[in-house]
């Protein structure tokens, strides 16, 4: 039994570290949790709909951590037209991230329609830019459609999508079922996937009595998690880490009666990056799959998205000791004016980062 991991630069290819006071705390943790490269989400308020805003958001979390590669995305919207997209490739920016108006956190400026984005994808093919894809349709109650089954009704849109842009590399972003991955799994070598941290280990079971675990998609069937279980088994390229990464103030995760006697919503998001890799490592031990690790964390990603590993970046693991209390993930972060839970709180690790 291994005793000890040597990865090659981990990535994390979709994570979110929010910005103001938040990014302040949050930022330095992504490289805490042993990743050295990451694909930073652009939902904030207002969202990144232009490259100067980009790039100026990027110099923020170059201040904050010099450290990470961070890896930068558009937000995909009325502002963003072919000219855009050529600019922002010349500035370096990898991809652009698509959000159905209104399913998760931050996403009210986002689409309804696919098909006016096409000149746009069609620029992006050109460039060499990523189309990140959060896989759900908004609910919609007269044809039965709601967060349990948003991401099976996106799967039509994802196989069109690959069928007219067969030179446009397209990521299907944190699924959450098995029809995902077969869908991923038969469409052509342009489209991957990523997998969260969270939804190998959650199912709707552990989400309904647990504020702190629901996130968008949510968490479905053990069936479900059992594929994405398998994908990482399998050694298939397409899959790969991206923990979308989440962090809420500890408030908006937990529902509250406001003054005026109504309840606040629960806000969708799990955070993991404090312990990502050594928590990657204990999942995938716990399904038989730790050979798999370095594929998973590093390799599969970092070839799809032409992102070499940096040398000298290596990372280290080894095995939490016995000892009373070693390993266990504690508490809250806190900053000035915020406080955030991680996920896997009060569980032990079986791993833990040396360098």
């Amino acid at each position: 039994m291994s005793e000890q991991i040597v990865l090659p630069a981990p990535a994390d290819f979709h994570v979110h570290v929010r910005q103001g006071k938040m990014c302040e705390l949050v930022t330095p943790q992504v490289a805490k949790g042993g990743v050295r490269t990451a694909y930073v989400m652009p939902n904030l308020v207002p969202p990144l709909t232009s490259t100067d805003a980009v790039l100026s958001y990027k110099a923020e979390l170059e201040r904050l951590d010099p450290s990470i590669q961070w890896l930068m995305t558009l937000y995909l919207h009325p502002d963003v037209n072919p000219e855009e997209i050529r600019k922002a490739a010349k500035a370096g920016i990898s991809g652009v991230k698509s959000y159905p108006r209104g399913v998760t956190t931050n996403s009210n400026s986002g689409i309804e329609d696919y098909g006016v984005y096409y000149p746009v994808f069609k620029a992006m093919e050109e460039e060499g830019l990523v189309l990140n894809l959060h896989g759900e349709v908004p609910s919609d109650p007269e044809k039965n459609i709601s967060i349990l089954n948003a991401e099976v009704h996106f799967l039509t849109h994802l196989k069109k999508l690959a069928h007219d842009f067969p030179k446009l590399r397209i990521v299907l972003e944190h699924a959450t079922t098995s029809n995902a991955i077969e869908a991923v799994s038969s469409l052509p070598s342009n489209v991957a996937c990523s997998i969260t941290a969270h939804h190998l280990y959650l199912t709707i079971d552990e989400v309904a009595p647990q504020p702190h675990h629901f996130c968008k998609p949510l968490a479905k069937e053990p069936k479900d998690r059992k594929a994405l279980q398998d994908a990482i088994k399998s050694g298939n390229p397409k899959f790969f880490l991206g923990s979308d990464s989440a962090p809420h103030p500890l408030g908006s995760k937990v529902p509250g009666v406001q003054e005026d006697g109504s309840v606040s919503a629960c806000a969708a998001g799990v955070y993991t990056s404090p312990i990502l890799i050594p928590l990657v490592a204990t999942l995938l031990e716990s399904f038989g799959a730790l050979d798999k690790l370095e594929g998973f964390v590093s390799t599969h990603g970092r070839k799809f998205y032409g992102v070499p590993a940096i040398e000298g970046k290596e990372l280290t693991l080894r095995r939490t000791g016995n000892a009373e209390g070693e390993g266990i993930v504690r508490g809250t972060l806190k900053g000035e004016g915020v406080e955030v839970l991680p996920f896997w709180t009060g569980k032990k690790l079986e791993w833990e980062i040396v360098n």
